[in-house]
Order: C-alpha cells, then structure tokens, then sequence
C-alpha cells in the first residue's frame, strides 16, 4: 500500500476534491454557521457524510491507512480506536487495512454494568492509533487520549481525514500532550480546489479565504 500511495501533497488535493464532490463541503458568507464553540464560520465540513459514498470512502481510507504507515510507521500499533461518534466507522475501516484490532471510546461512561468509556479490545500497554473524522482546537482528542492512557495505553498519534489548520494552538495543545496530529487535507487544500473547480462564487471564496487568513478577527468581528 504504503509503496503506490501518492505523495502528500497529491493525496490533499484528491481528498479535498472527494469531500466536494460529495457536497460534504459547505460554504456560507451571508449566513455563517455556528460551530459547537458558539462563534461563526462561514465554513463548515461533514464528513460524516462520506460513509454513504462506497468509492470516495474507501480511497480516503487507503490513502489514511497509508499516510499512517508512512507517518508513524509499519509496526507501530497494536489497537485502532475510533472516538465517539464519528470516529468509529473510520477506525474500523482502518483497523481492517492494518489488519489490527478496534476499540471505540465514548465520550463519557456509560453510566450503567462496567461503566466503560473503552469498548472492543485494548490491553494494559497497548499503542493505540486515534482515528476521528476531523480536527478543530484539539480539544476531543485530548478526552480521548486521556482516556486511552487512564485504561493503560500509550497514545503518540491520531489521524483525521480533515484538519481545519488554521488554529496553531489545537496542534500546540496536542503536541504537548506528546500526541502527533496526522490528516489528509485541511481548509487551505479545500480552499484551492474550490477555486481551481469554482465550485463556489467568487466571492464567497474570497471571504472564505479572509476568514483563513484571520479566523479569530473574523469570528470576532461577527460574533452576536
């Protein structure tokens, strides 16, 4: 796999190409979207969208399996983990590329019989890979490895099919929990394939390209 696989910078304009392609890009100057932080973007991504496109799905999934064994290496997991909810399909279709078990981890305890946050198999020294949809701050990620080290794995990486690069201190944060943040494509990547397929108006471009360029000005400036 890891032999055939494109170069980096290629496998970002073809993931960037498939997430528009199935309309899991969406663009909106006039009408912002609120994110889960409660500030405004005029981007928002779904990539939960992508398991209902066969083709696109599992040439993510190659080119993720692949950039992990270029990335962290061959044999250096034991476990896959998916985060909740998002995550989980990802991770299993990964786990199976690597031949490796799955494991999933819930955002909270259940509250009921073993009260778990991790289901499937993982064992006391585990190396666990972390596999979610996408990264924003870093903050989920951080839930999750804390619970991965607390059931006694090691967690060095997690991988995403998105990453929205353009908020440093997300990457910072989980630097300094000694984790490493992999991903296919990020907001610039989508950003230029926009504009080369204009699948957007201009304008509506260019605005989004002012909101990369400054996001925090930005969402400040339009905050309600």
């Amino acid at each position: 796999m890891i032999t055939t696989a494109p170069p980096p910078q290629e496998i970002a304009r073809l993931a960037a190409r498939m997430l528009l392609e199935v309309k899991a890009v969406h663009f909106n100057a006039e009408e912002p979207f609120t994110l889960a932080s409660g500030l405004p973007s005029p981007t928002y991504i779904d990539c939960r969208r992508l398991i209902g496109f066969p083709r696109v799905r599992a040439a993510l999934m190659d080119h993720l399996a692949a950039t992990v064994l270029r990335e962290a290496g061959f044999e250096r997991f034991d476990v896959v983990a998916g985060g909740e909810t998002a995550g989980i399909p990802f991770a299993a279709m990964v786990a199976e590329r690597l031949a490796l078990p799955m494991a999933y981890i819930r955002k909270k305890p259940k509250g009921y019989g073993r009260n778990a946050r991790i289901e499937g198999v993982m064992h006391e020294g585990d190396r666990v890979l972390l596999i979610e949809d996408l990264a924003t701050d870093g903050g989920s990620k951080l839930s999750f490895v804390e619970a991965i080290r607390e059931a006694g794995g090691e967690c060095a990486f997690t991988a995403v099919i998105f990453a929205y690069g353009i908020f440093p201190e997300g990457e910072a944060k989980l630097a300094d929990a000694g984790v490493r943040l992999l991903s296919l494509t990020t907001w610039r990547d989508v950003l230029a394939e926009a504009r080369e397929t204009q699948a957007f108006s201009q304008a509506t471009l260019d605005e989004v390209e002012a909101f990369l360029d400054a996001p925090r000005a930005w969402q400040e400036a339009r905050r309600r």
